[in-house]
């Protein structure tokens, strides 16, 4: 009779066949750099090394990899195996140290062009007018090639060609990263699309960018000792082993277990040193 057949379904027999999960790789994310408004313009959060910022970090990490080789091994062929490998993993520290430098030098920049503005504001000057004599102004104090110079020219020939002045600046805040340059972008859009004093707006953020910019100073003397004893005990394990080398001690010998213990107090300073460029860097 129909219906008398074998058992092959799963579900007659009690099994479920679960599906094979696939192990799917997440890809990091790739950072797609913010463009500027009339297609021209950096982004500050990507620092493109030159020629020569690759050559400094290559010199670097020679010097580094010789120092750390030939003293803790007494061997020119560590000396450049840690060399070549110290030279290519610098790259991207150096890199990252070169793009903060810039940043900082950016807001010292901005500061010094909002006092340009607020003066031109309190001469009652327009806003097309005060950015356009702020940015003469900015290229006698910093030179042709100076970013904030760059900017500024891109803001007046946005104004030339009808772009509002808070699309400029807000850019400008994306592109730049940093937090005050965001903070007056949003003031001065509130402030000129609903009539404010920016006068007062301008001035006030350039008081606070000082009040705040001092405070890191003060900071940075703070710390001035923390940071010198820090290098200072980071140089002095290549003292102690050339003074163990100088009395014949055997540690400094290449036995098996020396090279050991090497790596080993290498690995600690270097963790050390890190944790401790963490801890002495304070930001606001």
């Amino acid at each position: 009779m129909l219906g008398k057949g074998k058992k092959g379904t799963a579900k007659e027999s009690g099994k479920v066949n679960k599906p094979e999960k696939q192990k799917v790789k997440k890809e990091k994310p790739v950072y797609t750099p913010i463009p500027g408004i009339m297609g021209i313009g950096e982004d500050y959060h990507v620092y493109d090394m030159t020629m020569m910022d690759r050559m400094t970090a290559v010199g670097i990490g020679l010097l580094a990899g010789v120092a750390v080789g030939y003293v803790f091994f007494n061997s020119w062929l560590a000396a450049a195996a840690v060399s070549v490998i110290a030279a290519i993993y610098l790259q991207k520290p150096w890199q990252e140290y070169l793009k903060k430098k810039r940043l900082k030098k950016l807001l010292l920049e901005f500061k010094d062009l909002l006092e340009t503005l607020t003066a031109s504001y309190s001469a009652g000057q327009t806003t097309a007018k005060a950015f356009s004599d702020a940015m003469n102004e900015m290229s006698d104090l910093f030179g042709e090639g100076a970013d904030i110079v760059n900017e500024l020219k891109m803001i007046n020939v946005g104004l030339q060609h009808n772009y509002n002045i808070e699309d400029l600046l807000l850019n400008f805040a994306q592109r730049s990263g940093l937090d005050d340059v965001d903070s007056f972008a949003n003031v001065f859009e509130v402030c000129n699309r609903k009539g404010g004093n920016l006068k007062q707006i301008v001035g006030e953020t350039r008081s606070v960018i000082n009040d705040k910019i001092e405070i890191e100073m003060e900071i940075q003397t703070m710390v001035a000792a923390s940071k010198n004893e820090l290098n200072i005990m980071m140089v002095m394990p290549f003292i102690i082993m050339l003074t163990m080398r100088g009395l014949g001690d055997s540690m400094t010998g290449n036995s098996i277990v020396n090279i050991i213990v090497k790596f080993v107090a290498l690995g600690i300073f270097v963790a050390a040193y890190v944790v401790g460029i963490r801890l002495v860097d304070i930001k606001l």
